[in-house]
């Protein structure tokens, strides 16, 4: 067979490219797989904190157990979430607003402080 060329397998040019189009692969699933993980404990938090804040809202029926259900749902807010603490404001037409803050991972909720997220709550009695 004259004038043949045997080829005797890949260029080292064509397995490098193979290697770097794998790694790009591999990369973005981690971005992904670290988004998603980083959406599912912020929806955690969250709803955590909707939790506390009904609950605290439920467990105030008078103001004589007042002070026991804030302090018992401020020591759980606590343990439940980062940097957890809750606050309850009374407004001049009787509503009340359970507040629910925490240290958040991003910006992407709008509270009045910076590196928090929070939940409001209004509930009369």
């Amino acid at each position: 067979m004259k004038g043949a060329r045997i080829e005797k397998g890949d260029s080292l040019i064509e397995v490098m490219i193979a290697l770097s189009l794998t790694a790009i692969t591999a990369l973005g699933l981690i971005a992904v797989q670290s988004a998603l993980a980083r959406g599912e404990r912020m929806a955690l938090e969250r709803a955590r904190a909707v939790l506390i804040a009904d609950s605290l809202a439920e467990g105030i029926r008078d103001e004589a157990n007042r002070a026991a259900i804030v302090s018992q749902w401020r020591t759980r807010a606590a343990a439940m979430l980062p940097s957890g603490s809750i606050d309850v404001t009374d407004r001049a037409d009787g509503v009340h607003v359970a507040t629910v803050t925490w240290r958040a991972a991003d910006d992407g909720d709008a509270c009045p402080e910076p590196h928090t997220a929070c939940i409001a709550l209004a509930f009369a009695r």
